[in-house]
């Protein structure tokens, strides 16, 4: 016990360390870029270049979009430097919008295909019945007709001899 504790704890204590470590350590990257050019700032993805003030700054993750005050959308820089934050979002934003109408588009052609299908399916079902109905009267005229003649035949054909006799 006592000796999983001791490889236990420098191992936590190591990733805790790892951890803080790499919570810093983007903040300080981006801020020393200040003064470059906005492709070596964007090389770290955890960046955010602004052309007014020619900053490097981290991308606050917090706020999803950086505040007015750190730089406005239009002069933000983040992945490509030839591309401003606004278009990106629009951009992203119209992608998603025409992928969401396609697939509630195919949703609804393939539900309505589907009940095409099957109201052909039930329609020929219903005819194949009829059909099916169809044959079957005819089987039973003719065997009323040969029953009648062989009544006929026999001279059963008159009231009921089964019948009660009053």
């Amino acid at each position: 016990m006592m000796k999983c504790l001791r490889i236990f704890l420098p191992a936590l204590l190591l990733v805790s360390l790892a951890t803080v470590l790499a919570e810093s350590a983007p903040k300080d990257v981006c801020e020393t870029k200040n003064g470059t050019s906005c492709e070596e700032c964007l090389r770290n993805v955890t960046c955010l270049w602004c052309i007014k003030t020619k900053l490097c700054v981290t991308y606050p993750v917090r706020t999803i979009l950086p505040p007015h005050s750190l730089c406005p959308l239009d002069d933000a820089r983040w992945g490509l430097c030839w591309m401003n934050f606004q278009t990106l979002i629009i951009t992203l934003s119209v992608v998603g919008g025409v992928l969401i109408i396609a697939l509630l588009v195919c949703l609804f052609c393939c539900c309505k295909c589907e009940n095409f299908g099957s109201k052909r399916f039930e329609a020929k079902m219903q005819k194949q019945a009829k059909k099916t109905k169809t044959k079957q009267e005819e089987r039973r005229a003719e065997m009323n007709q040969r029953h009648q003649e062989i009544r006929q035949k026999y001279g059963l054909s008159g009231p009921n001899p089964y019948a009660r006799f009053s």
